[in-house]
């Protein structure tokens, strides 16, 4: 079998004994396994390790996923995944929202990129029976 062509996935990791204080940017994956405070700012994603602590004044990525601790308002602009363990303390927007069981989250969430006109709730039973009957063939 023919190995694939593609992009690595380059990961850049802050270790267990690094404390940073400031403005982190960056364009691929971190990986914050020690303790971070400030703001982050960042195309690529972020990955929060167990038993690391995260206390930003505001977290805008393109995915976050915490095994640890974050204290902050997260912008993810695909999503946001709080694994078993996590603690997030703040406002979350993301297109994208996964809590595992056994997460403590305290703020609110704000899912992006929605179609506005979509009421899937309050859809007529007759509209939706009337789209399937077309979809399967039948009229």
């Amino acid at each position: 079998m023919p190995k694939r062509e593609g992009k690595k996935n380059n990961i850049v990791v802050l270790g267990k004994t690094t404390s940073f204080t400031g403005i982190l940017k960056f364009e691929t994956t971190l990986k914050i396994q020690g303790s971070f405070r400030g703001t982050i700012e960042a195309v690529g994603d972020l990955i929060v390790d167990k038993d690391a602590v995260v206390d930003a004044d505001h977290i805008a990525v393109s995915s976050l996923t915490v095994y640890g601790n974050v204290s902050g308002t997260v912008q993810a602009h695909n999503k946001v995944d709080m694994m078993s363990g996590a603690k997030v303390h703040g406002d979350v927007s993301a297109a994208k929202l996964r809590i595992a069981d056994g997460v403590l989250f305290e703020g609110k969430c704000k899912m992006t990129n929605v179609d506005k006109d979509v009421e899937i709730f309050h859809r007529p039973v007759e509209e939706i029976k009337a789209e399937l009957q077309r979809l399967n063939g039948r009229v």
